[in-house]
């Protein structure tokens, strides 16, 4: 089986900064793949670099063996992948339902009764605008607007930072979901006990580089990786 996700020696510049120095790691259909690592080492970069959202760019990005460099944010998007930015995104002068229709693509295997089976609490907010919801509601309007187009890879960046116990359940529940029902998915996270909840393989990046990656089995055992790569007590 073919790789849907293919990065190889990726390297990214903001600028004149050297972000990505080679980054190297795959997907396959159906799978789950957490990116793992402290603030600032290059996840959120990664993320971007496979939506065209960077310009500066060398290596290898592969998507169902099909070349994404160069290629504009829009045009990736139609091939069918979506990404769940840190900053969620969502338009805050629209209501929920507004949000999602404007996503939603007649191709889709998700639609507007999807998400509310999905997030019963957007349902009772859907006339309400975006920017009025709490955070947790904004983040769960992020993941189903990012469904809609009918996704065949979700990208997602942070989806549990800074909210309530409650609700990072609720979105660990949804992730499950996707997974099972096929959908594969690239997780950058900062939680552990997410990233094994739901993910089957693990990479670790630091400094632009990977550095570690192997299943949650491997993970529980690599203690000496995790210390010195993902705590701030090496930092």
């Amino acid at each position: 089986m073919k790789p849907l996700l293919e990065i190889a020696d990726l390297q990214a510049w903001y600028g004149k900064s050297h972000v990505l120095h080679g980054v190297s790691l795959t997907l396959m259909p159906g799978e789950t793949v957490a990116l793992l690592g402290r603030n600032g080492v290059g996840k959120t970069t990664t993320l971007r670099s496979v939506m065209g959202l960077l310009s500066n760019l060398k290596g290898t990005l592969l998507f169902d063996g099909r070349s994404l460099m160069g290629m504009p944010t829009h045009a990736i998007a139609s091939l069918g992948i979506s990404l769940v930015p840190e900053h969620r995104g969502i338009f805050a002068t629209l209501t929920v339902e507004e949000n999602l229709k404007l996503a939603w693509r007649p191709s889709s295997r998700w639609d507007l009764a999807s998400a509310w089976n999905m997030f019963p609490a957007l349902e009772e907010r859907r006339k309400t605008y975006a920017g009025k919801l709490s955070g947790g509601e904004q983040q769960m309007l992020a993941i189903a607007r990012a469904l809609m187009p009918g996704p065949r890879l979700l990208l997602l960046d942070e989806p549990t930072e800074g909210l309530a116990p409650v609700i990072v359940e609720r979105l660990v529940a949804t992730m499950r979901e996707l997974k099972a029902a096929g959908l594969p998915i690239l997780l950058v996270e900062q939680s552990l006990d997410v990233c094994r909840a739901i993910a089957e393989r693990h990479v670790i990046i630091d400094e632009g580089r990977i550095v570690w990656s192997g299943d949650t089995q491997a993970l529980e055992a690599a203690d000496r990786i995790v210390r010195e790569h993902l705590t701030l007590e090496n930092a």
